[in-house]
């Protein structure tokens, strides 16, 4: 199903975005790939960006290059954080609380893909759905009420892969203790992330908590080291052959629909966000179709329940 683009036929690019200084921005995974183009070009508006890295070597790294790029002065700063870890997640978000006054989108875009074999965090959760659902579940819910006082934004990067696994949640064997594969972990992990979103927009609406505004997004087939970091071998042979194919484009563009969630005025809150083109793997920027199966009110807020009892983090709307 197409839908009109209302950014018209180029879709949205950061031609399109104001400025954006005196705006603060927290995005997670940013050494490289999405995350990364995301930060330099918030930065480039005149954002401040903070920025949630496993690696601080890499971090500071990052730092060292977007200044010689951009200037000296630009507002970039990295607090360690690894989402695999709830304990750093709690750490990280206390250190973000003390760092910055206001929220103006927190940017859910750090993942790992593809993983060859089943392995779990110190919570026992499977390490897909441990990393790219449990963590930002947490770190979402602990910056809450600043980006609620920030009259801010969550946006959730999700995956097409959202589609390619189980069309619902996995309740009995939520961390595939039988069945694993690699590919079905992470389509679950990415419908999680991509169902809470509509969740969370949902309690919103229920408490009167108008001034919050929370997207879905995904990046498309996006040239990144996200394969690299974490696929099998085999894997990671496909998607490296896959890079020299016209149904994959730069990481640039891939930040495009996380950007255009955290700074676009009067998008729909009810659409998914990505490239139009083919599979939409590619293309101009704008809502698209999304599947049923992530929309089913009562798995979302199943999983929204389980959710806080598995993390031991309540919502304080």
């Amino acid at each position: 199903m197409t839908q009109k683009n209302k950014f018209g036929k180029k879709g949205w690019t950061p031609e399109l975005m104001k400025s954006q200084k005196d705006k603060t921005f927290v995005i997670t995974g940013t050494t490289s790939g999405t995350g990364f183009e995301a930060t330099r070009i918030l930065l480039s508006k005149g954002a401040k960006v903070v920025m949630l890295n496993r690696n601080p070597k890499k971090s500071d790294d990052v730092i060292a290059k977007l200044k010689q790029e951009l200037g000296a002065n630009i507002e970039v700063s990295a607090i360690k954080m690894d989402l695999g870890i709830q304990d750093s997640v709690k750490q990280a978000a206390k250190e973000v609380l003390k760092k910055v006054d206001r929220i103006d989108a927190l940017m859910c875009n750090g993942a790992i893909a593809q993983v060859p074999k089943r392995t779990t965090t110190k919570e026992g959760w499977e390490s897909q759905m441990g990393v790219n659902y449990f963590g930002h579940f947490t770190l979402q819910a602990i910056l809450y009420p600043l980006i609620e006082k920030s009259k801010g934004r969550i946006v959730t990067v999700g995956s097409m892969g959202y589609d390619m696994g189980l069309k619902t949640i996995k309740f009995d064997d939520l961390n595939w203790e039988k069945d694993y594969t690699a590919n079905d972990a992470y389509s679950q992990s990415k419908l999680a992330q991509i169902m809470t979103i509509y969740e969370l927009q949902n309690r919103l609406e229920k408490a009167s908590k108008t001034d919050v505004k929370a997207y879905a997004c995904h990046p498309g087939s996006s040239r990144t080291n996200l394969i690299n970091t974490s696929g099998s071998f085999m894997m990671k042979i496909i998607f490296g052959l896959m890079k020299f194919s016209p149904l994959t484009q730069p990481a640039e563009n891939g930040a495009y629909p996380e950007l255009m969630c955290a700074t676009e005025e009067d998008s729909d809150q009810s659409a998914f966000y990505g490239p139009t083109g083919r599979s939409n793997w590619v293309g101009p920027v704008g809502a698209h179709h999304i599947e049923a199966h992530a929309k089913d009110k009562a798995v979302a807020k199943r999983l929204w329940d389980l959710s806080e009892k598995e993390t031991g983090i309540t919502w304080n709307f």
